[in-house]
């Protein structure tokens, strides 16, 4: 698992829940330590989330944020983050719809980053773990399937996840 650690971090940080649980099966059959799966879950979620906040913050026109602030989920978080700023933040994460648009209308909001950041990071913690350790729980389960099925559960669930992130970038760039 040269490149797991990685490839969570950056599958986490892209598309979420699918790649934390995958950390979490791996650290389960032993192929990434439980710490490395949990880390790079929170690493990647907090990494992107950052990324995003910032370049909403400092580059509000260019064409990527304002091709994000297109999308409906926009207008519902700003108003949901003018109503709830700290809860916003700690909970965007679980929200189906909003995880993608969510650090980028943070970042255009009046929000401050003093209060983003410490929250980000707590939000990435809670959630990182949580995945990572809930994947960590499916791991018997997917042993079980794997056993039952053959291998090709493994190559199906290596080819979703692939097939999910190119998705996820494509729908990312406007493809």
């Amino acid at each position: 698992m040269r490149y797991g650690v990685i490839a969570i971090f950056l599958g986490a940080g892209i598309e979420g829940e699918p790649f934390a649980l995958a950390g979490g099966v791996l650290a389960h059959r032993h192929w990434l330590s439980p710490l490395a799966a949990t880390v790079a879950s929170i690493g990647g979620s907090c990494f992107v989330d950052q990324l995003w906040f910032h370049l909403a913050r400092h580059y509000r026109q260019s064409r990527l944020v304002q091709r994000v602030a297109q999308r409906p989920a926009f207008a519902r978080s700003l108003v949901l983050i003018e109503r709830h700023p700290v809860w916003f933040v700690l909970l965007f994460r679980f929200a189906y719809g909003l995880r993608a648009v969510a650090p980028v209308a943070i970042g255009a909001s009046r929000l401050s980053s003093r209060l983003f950041v410490p929250l980000n990071v707590v939000a990435a913690i809670v959630w990182g773990s949580l995945f990572t350790a809930l994947g960590y729980w499916i791991g018997p389960q997917f042993e079980a399937a794997e056993a039952r099925y053959g291998s090709g559960i493994a190559v199906a669930t290596v080819v979703v996840s692939v097939l999910v992130l190119v998705l996820a970038l494509r729908r990312g760039r406007g493809g």
